[in-house]
């Protein structure tokens, strides 16, 4: 069988399932056992595919990793984010963010990851990505938008963080590269 080429930056989704409730909002994240990133709390997600488009890829691995059942046509689309880390550039991705508010299925942990329902104001941030605490919790409340992640020489901290506010909170049809990002951070 002959894989694909690589693609750089690798081409990768996030899927938020969301629970609605009278006493606030839940989203699902889980403590990531293995690869990647492995002892921080993630969102479900991974690599897309060849063949697949985002939503379809955001909705194949909340399956894989946490049981959750969603539709493709039913994720929404809630961020870009793209990860650049200088001191591995063979880690780069380009990742879409996907929230699910219409899935069936317990959350069952996986051999990926351990889901666990957390109050989207109470989320576990210091056990998260460092670049987390800058945009999720605004991507929860509803801000939609792209954002550059240039991470530092440990590959742990953020060296310069950009967001580029999307038109009427609609996915733009063109992604972003770095230079469209402001330099401040």
């Amino acid at each position: 069988m002959v894989q694909a080429p690589a693609t750089h930056p690798v081409q990768v989704v996030l899927c938020l399932p969301i629970l609605r409730g009278l006493t606030g909002n839940r989203v699902l994240l889980g403590m990531k056992l293995r690869g990647f990133g492995a002892g921080h709390i993630v969102a479900p997600g991974g690599k897309i595919e060849p063949g697949e488009k985002p939503a379809q890829a955001a909705a194949r691995e909340l399956q894989e990793e946490t049981s959750l059942v969603a539709e493709s046509a039913s994720l929404e689309p809630t961020a870009r984010v793209n990860f650049r880390f200088p001191a591995n550039p063979a880690a780069d991705m380009d990742c879409t963010v996907f929230m699910a508010s219409d899935f069936s299925g317990m959350a069952e942990h996986s051999d990926e990851l351990a889901p666990a329902w957390y109050p989207v104001g109470q989320l576990p941030l210091a056990k998260m990505w460092e670049d987390s605490s800058l945009w999720l919790g605004r991507m929860l409340l509803g801000e939609r938008f792209d954002v550059l992640v240039l991470m530092a020489q440990d590959n742990e901290s953020v060296a310069r963080f950009a967001t580029i506010p999307w038109p009427e909170n609609k996915i733009p049809l063109t992604p972003l590269s770095e230079a469209d990002f402001p330099t401040a951070t």
